[in-house]
Parts: C-alpha cells; sequence; structure tokens
C-alpha cells in the first residue's frame, strides 16, 4: 500500500512591517484546511547589514510551510538557513535565495509535492468558466493568487464577452495586484503587475479550452 502524503497545513509567516498582510487576509479569506500558527512580523528600521539576524529570527518555530515575506537578504537567508535545518520548506516569492522555493510572484507558485493545501490551493492559477451567448456567465476558481486577486476579479468578468475576455482579466488582475508596480526583473524586463495578469490570461484561456 503506497502512503498517502500528508497534506501540510500549519504556516508560518514571517514579514517586515507588514508585508505579507494581504497575502495573510487571502489565506484566512479562501484557504481551507489551513491553519496560520503564527505570523512574524519584524517592525523596526533594520541596518543595511544584519551580522547577527539571529536577533530578529527567532528558530523556536514548528510548522509544515513558511511564507517569507521578508525583505531584507540577510535575514531572508538566515530564515532559509534554519527552516533547512528544521526540514521546512520555504516560499520566498521574489526573491532568489538558494534553498528556498521562489517564484516569481505569488500566483507564479508552480503546482509540486510537499506543499501541502497551500499548494493546491494558491499558486499558478486555475478557473473553471461558464459562457452563454458567448458571455461569461460563471468563473470558479480552483487554485489562485494569495492576495485574493484570482476570486476579487470575478464579479468585473461577469457577463464580459467571450472576445474581450483575456484582455480584460489581464487589465482587471493588474488593478487587483498588490506587488510592487514598480518593480522589474532586469533579466526578463517583466514587472510583477505584468506577470501577474499574464497568466490569468493563460488561466482563462485554458478554461475555455477544456
Amino acid at each position: 500500500m503506497v502512503e498517502k502524503e500528508i497534506c501540510p497545513s500549519r504556516l508560518v509567516i514571517f514579514e517586515e512591517a507588514g508585508s505579507g498582510k494581504y497575502k495573510v487576509a487571502g489565506i484566512e479569506v479562501y484557504g481551507r484546511d489551513i491553519t496560520i500558527e503564527r505570523v512574524y512580523d519584524i517592525i523596526p528600521a533594520l541596518p543595511e547589514i544584519i551580522d547577527e539576524p539571529e536577533e530578529f529570527i527567532p528558530d523556536d518555530f514548528e510548522g509544515d510551510l513558511i511564507l517569507n515575506f521578508l525583505k531584507h537578504p540577510d535575514l531572508s537567508e538566515y530564515l532559509v538557513k534554519i527552516c533547512k535545518t528544521k526540514g521546512i520548506p520555504v516560499i520566498a516569492s521574489g526573491q532568489n535565495i538558494p534553498g528556498a522555493i521562489c517564484p516569481f510572484t505569488c500566483c507564479g507558485l508552480g503546482r509540486r509535492k510537499g506543499l501541502g493545501s497551500y499548494g493546491e490551493q494558491f499558486g499558478l492559477p486555475e478557473y473553471d468558466v461558464e459562457v452563454k451567448d458567448r458571455r461569461i456567465t460563471g468563473l470558479h476558481v480552483r487554485r489562485g493568487a494569495s492576495c485574493g486577486a484570482t476570486w476579487l476579479v470575478i464579479p468585473r468578468m461577469i457577463e464580459v464577452p467571450v472576445d474581450e475576455a483575456l484582455s480584460t482579466i489581464g487589465r482587471e488582475i493588474q488593478y487587483l495586484c498588490k506587488a510592487d508596480g514598480s518593480a522589474f526583473d532586469p533579466v526578463s524586463g517583466k514587472s510583477p503587475l505584468h506577470f501577474a495578469g499574464k497568466i490569468h490570461m493563460m488561466a482563462l484561456k485554458k478554461s475555455f479550452s477544456i
């Protein structure tokens, strides 16, 4: 008998001055079978270089998955190091830290083993669509952005003509996206806002073809 994988559902979140608050709110509203065990919010102004990150990052936490919304690279790297010793996976969206799962955005997280309930419900968006008379009459989320934009865009899509649906959802998601619109990836030249809009367009397009 193949042992069924245990789905992680206990999250521990690290952030700076509320940097993950929209994601936390989205998980609480749209997540199922997920418990946020603790949120560590680092508030004080931080020096450019942190020689002793243990002063800011405790090591007494336990959970099944860590969401890393820290912005300071010294803190992020130290957190990943701790989690590696604990055997806890870390998602650090928009960062580039060896040992962590680093999608370009939270809604860019692909399906992968070991992320349990969170990984099943949050990441690359997946829709089921209902169409009547060439207009969208229903849009149902199977998987979406932790900020909630995948769900929040639904009222803006009802009665939109199919021919206009892809451009509409791409535009509306960019309005709803909480990512930093001024941030650009130096390699791809893409911004998180454009990326989020594009992958929601792809998700909706795929739902039309199912």
